[in-house]
């Protein structure tokens, strides 16, 4: 039987992830929380689970390095890897994808945008025929529309509580996200029925 391994985002993803999966009664050999070690054995038949930044598991995918991915659909929008299939929406860390900027701001011609997403937003702006303009930040989004350093922001919300505190809002909606099980295609078909078992075990 071939090892299979499991990338994983960090942060929320992987806390959700993990407690999916030991609902499911997957468990890592030692908690990914308590160690600095990156690849973890698991009680799972030959599981592998790796953890790594979020915008890194679509690049592994694509790799063949590794077969499978848990991880959130707007970093799927945002690369440009295609080397996949979906498996299932794992409707874990879940949240929404926003326009927001101060009260009463519109969308319009040549905005700029602060965001983690360059792609994803220019995509978004010209599917509504709005050319932007996008300045990549990489910390609090919410402080370069507060500055005037941007007309809006593009960026991830849960409650809305931090836009609220920073006198923002939410402009438009682009997607609702959530965490996705994908996979390498190469490795599903070499591997498709140790595959097939864990997803189907992963309720």
């Amino acid at each position: 039987m071939k090892k299979i391994f499991l990338a994983i985002s960090k942060g929320r993803i992987m806390e959700e992830a993990l407690a999916l999966l030991k609902k499911n009664e997957i468990e890592c050999n030692i908690s990914p929380n308590d160690s600095r070690k990156l690849i973890f054995r698991t009680n799972y038949e030959n599981l592998q689970i790796i953890i790594v930044r979020a915008s890194d598991v679509p690049l592994y995918i694509e790799s063949g390095k590794v077969d499978l991915g848990i991880v959130g659909k707007d970093t799927l929008l945002e690369s440009n890897v295609d080397n996949y299939f979906f498996l299932k929406d794992l409707k874990i860390a879940s949240c929404k994808l926003v326009v927001a900027g101060k009260k009463d701001k519109k969308l319009a011609s040549n905005m700029k945008i602060a965001t983690k997403y360059p792609s994803l937003t220019q995509d978004f702006f010209l599917s509504k025929g709005i050319p932007c303009s996008v300045l990549k930040l990489y910390g609090s989004m919410e402080l370069a529309a507060v500055l005037n350093l941007s007309d809006a922001i593009v960026d991830l919300v849960d409650t809305g509580k931090t836009l609220k505190e920073n006198g923002l809002e939410e402009i438009c909606l682009i997607d609702n996200i959530s965490s996705h099980l994908i996979v390498n295609k190469s490795s599903y078909k070499l591997k498709k029925n140790q595959i097939d078992k864990l997803v189907n075990r992963i309720s």
